[in-house]
């Protein structure tokens, strides 16, 4: 490496969070440097400690936190300083000027009271000589680089009034403001679709090569790692089991826990016609929490394996054949959502949003469709308006050859039975007052499902199992599970009432990969047992090519292309569906090759 002073060196970092009750080490003896202009990504599962080293290093961790260790950082203003022993006056001074940090849940970090604007511009009058007007025009430009639109009206805008992407690019106006010596990015772009998702990187990358700017990233997506990062440190329960280089890692990983990770991503290069490997698949832990490699590699089944897995794939087929003799199971004809966005004197629209504009398309018994697009597309739109959700404002949905605008009240709540859908945010869709077997059982009383509660209990606790929680579980809250468990939870519920249908909306975007490929698994599993049909929404295309028989692509309100996974990616009729596809981080070596090489480029010629 060129620079061989560190601009960062972390040595035996540990923190611990201690109640009355219990300790946890959250980080344990964790070890690392950063060189100027690097990118180092931290990877693991949630719960691995990756974003506790970040907030541990800025010292922004509540009283319940005691970190060890020492972080030396090279500061501009105070020189070579250990972080975990400054002052919080002397903090301050490096907080957002020399060390930024890209939150990961936006909505969170940005003050609701305050506008987009005052709060960047708050950042360049604190840590810079700018003027309130300079401040401003500083500002916009920040907005004009993370490609927000209409810079001039985000300024005056407040965060709730953006959506969840947007929030994410103010965000990252912000820690850019300074051009700090280091930018810590905590899952920046999860929220992210994939074209947004691919200026941000670019931004970054940017950034890293203009200002020499050191970027510690940490992220579960180990696509986005392959595109951006120079090495990776691999952390699993807050210890450090692997580092080294990005292509290294990727072509020759060494623990077993990198090995499953690896192995748990869809990959677009190849539609798996079994079921996702996890990390389980791949190791396993003695009592006293060793870890042990499986010697059993996941590409060689069982038996047991292949027999049950042919007797599936039958059974499958013989299905999709009488499927097909079928009629269509939903029908969607010019549907249209149109959302009034100014009013006149007198009340009346004079403007529209065309979130769904003039779609149309079938979908059979027993199929999967995935509906793929940028944020902003429809896609959600479409979802709900299907369930009534959102009022459509014209066209047809014919569900089981109802049209679902003439049913009243009571009919449209009875329709709930055949028709589901899972939320993308599992834990805002589960009442925080309910316990999980409350909230499994409230659809089964709604609708008179069983004689009694003892048969409907036994149904829920028949549920969990199918879904891989424990009976124990029933009388947990929605807050004691972890995000892969909530999203359990939520496909449990919707499976309460034995629907015929599923609308699934980016019910996995937000997962660890090992645990988006649980899920994926349990819902392939659960859509050949209970027969259903899904409509599975994603920005994720490597998802949508796994789960879907044909995948429709949305843009602005349309439906701009449609095939089965095959066709769509071996040759896309669509420029739109060309950019969606070139923007997904692949993962390959031949890949990384080519991201190491533009980056090198790019920082010899700057």
């Amino acid at each position: 490496m060129p620079i061989k002073t560190p601009i960062l060196q972390v040595r035996e970092l540990e923190t611990v969070f201690s109640t009355r009750h219990s300790t946890t080490k959250a980080v344990d003896k964790v070890s690392f440097e950063v060189y100027p202009g690097e990118v180092l990504a931290i990877v693991g599962e949630s719960g691995s400690g990756k974003s506790v080293t970040a907030l541990s290093l800025m010292r922004l961790l509540d009283a319940a936190g005691t970190t060890g260790g020492e972080a030396v950082f090279q500061s501009g203003k105070y020189g070579k300083v250990d972080l975990l022993q400054l002052s919080e006056k002397q903090l301050q001074g490096i907080r957002g000027s020399e060390i930024s940090m890209i939150f990961q849940e936006p909505m969170s970090s940005l003050n609701p009271v305050y506008t987009c604007g005052k709060q960047v511009a708050e950042v360049l009058l604190l840590h810079t000589n700018l003027s309130k007007k300079e401040a401003k025009e500083r500002t916009i430009q920040l907005f004009e680089k993370a490609k927000l639109p209409n810079p001039d009206k985000v300024f005056d805008t407040y965060p709730h009034e953006l959506s969840g992407g947007q929030q994410q690019r103010v965000m990252i106006a912000m820690a850019m403001a300074c051009a700090p010596g280091i930018l810590i990015a905590d899952e920046p772009t999860t929220a992210l679709d994939v074209t947004v998702q691919a200026h941000m990187l670019q931004l970054l990358d940017e950034l890293r090569v203009k200002e020499s700017t050191a970027i510690l990233f940490i992220t579960h997506d180990l696509g986005v790692v392959a595109e951006i990062a120079d090495r990776i440190l691999v952390m699993y329960k807050g210890k450090v089991v692997e580092q080294g280089r990005v292509l290294d890692i990727f072509t020759d990983p060494q623990h077993p826990y990198t090995k499953g990770l690896l192995a748990c991503r869809p990959r677009l290069s190849a539609r798996p016609q079994s079921i996702l490997p996890t990390v389980a698949d791949f190791m396993l832990e003695d009592a006293q929490g060793n870890i042990i490699e499986r010697k059993k590699k996941v590409c060689e089944p069982s038996l047991a394996d292949v027999v049950n897995t042919y007797i599936g794939t039958v059974a499958s087929i013989k299905q999709e054949q009488e499927n097909k003799q079928k009629p269509p199971l939903l029908q969607v004809e010019n549907l249209k959502v149109y959302f009034p966005v100014r009013k006149s004197f007198f009340s009346r629209s004079t403007d529209f949003v065309k979130a769904v504009d003039g779609v149309s398309f079938e979908v059979m018994p027993g199929e999967t469709i995935g509906l793929v697009g940028e944020s902003g597309c429809g896609k959600t739109t479409l979802g709900r308006a299907l369930l009534r959700l959102v009022e459509p404002t014209g066209g047809r949905v014919l569900f089981n050859g109802r049209n679902m605008a003439h049913l009243n009240p009571k009919q449209l709540r009875q329709s709930r039975h055949d028709f589901q859908m899972v939320f993308q945010d599992p834990y805002a869709s589960l009442n925080p007052m309910h316990t999980v077997g409350e909230a499994i059982m409230e659809p089964m009383q709604v609708h008179n499902l069983y004689e009694n509660s003892h048969e409907r209990r036994g149904k829920v606790l028949e549920l969990l199992e199918k879904v891989g929680l424990m009976p124990e579980h029933f009388h947990r809250y929605p807050h004691e599970f972890s995000g892969g468990q909530r999203q359990r939870i939520s496909i449990a519920r919707a499976l309460a009432l034995q629907p015929q249908c599923i609308i699934c909306d980016e019910s996995v975007s937000a997962l660890d990969v090992s645990v988006q490929a649980q899920v994926l698994n349990l819902l392939n599993r659960l859509k050949r047992e209970f027969h259903i049909t899904l409509i599975f929404i994603t920005h994720d295309l490597a998802v949508a090519k796994y789960m879907s028989d044909r995948i429709l692509v949305m843009r602005k309100g349309r439906i701009v292309e449609s095939g089965t996974p095959e066709q769509l990616f071996r040759q896309p009729r669509e420029e739109y569906t060309r950019t969606l596809m070139n923007a997904i981080p692949k993962g390959e070596p031949e890949d990384i090759l080519a991201a190491q090489q533009k980056r090198e480029a790019l920082k010899a010629g700057a």
